[in-house]
């Protein structure tokens, strides 16, 4: 049965790879991006009747209008999947005084899916990004008062992504499935290329195991897990994690971060 399944960051890279493996399965794929000009290409490739949205999420009021957008055109997602993420931008900081990256790559997805709960049913899933570059969550960073290097802001970004992925497992109980995965390490992504000045290993591998995660039988009952593919495997996220304090400071600034945005 065909599915409809919301992809951020779908107008290249494994974003617009996933889309295009699932509409090849006769999904039904909704196509997210900043530039209508990328999203209408990103449309022709992946082919069919793919919904476009644009929205900069840097910015949370484009945030808020991404998720009014999404349902106002449809009653039910069967899946998220949280793939838009930043490591190099020329601009750090948002105007509010944020970091970039925890706006894109932590904030961001938090409010979308929060937003989107409506529409998703018990059997839904929402995949969020993490990354192998994970580090624990330096408060100061993520409330926007202190500015690291790029990697290491990332790697912040990325574990407080999976501590929220497991908070929201936690608060959902049953459904819908909240998973956080590596799609695997230093993919050939633009993001890659840009970071570390490789060409990567092949997408198909990121791509792939989002696709699972989205619709596949093993992550069916997988809520709160996280899912390494550089092992290929259900594992441990960084430690920072697993513990307890650090994971409630974490979710904690989350909620004060965006109650401020609004």
């Amino acid at each position: 049965m065909s599915k409809t399944i919301l992809i951020t960051g779908s107008t290249d890279g494994i974003g617009l790879l996933t889309a295009k493996t699932l509409a090849s399965m006769g999904h039904n794929v909704l196509l997210h991006g900043r530039s209508e000009k990328k999203l209408d290409k990103a449309a022709k490739e992946v082919g069919g009747n793919a919904d476009i949205y644009a929205a900069d999420l840097s910015h949370m009021n484009q945030v808020h209008a991404l998720a009014a957008a999404v349902r106002q055109q449809h009653t039910h997602l069967d899946a998220i999947i949280n793939n838009a993420g930043v490591l190099k931008v020329s601009q750090t900081q948002t105007p509010d005084g944020f970091d970039v990256r925890f706006m894109v790559n932590t904030f961001a997805p938090y409010v979308l899916t929060r937003a989107l709960l409506p529409i998703l049913s018990p059997q839904s899933r929402i995949v969020n990004l993490s990354s192998a570059a994970q580090a624990p969550v330096d408060l100061d960073v993520l409330h926007g008062r202190k500015q690291v290097d790029e990697m290491t802001a990332y790697a912040q970004s990325k574990l407080a992504i999976t501590i929220w992925s497991q908070a929201l497992a936690k608060e959902l109980g049953d459904g819908p499935v909240v998973v956080a995965v590596n799609p695997g390490s230093l993919l050939a992504s633009k993001m890659v290329k840009e970071g570390f000045g490789v060409e990567g290993k092949d997408l198909q591998i990121g791509a792939d195991i989002l696709c699972d995660a989205a619709i596949g039988e093993t992550f069916a009952h997988a809520t709160g897990k996280y899912f390494d593919n550089d092992r290929g495997a259900f594992s441990q996220p960084h430690a920072a994690a697993m513990d307890v304090n650090h994971s409630t400071e974490v979710m904690q600034a989350i909620e004060a971060v965006v109650a401020q945005l609004g």
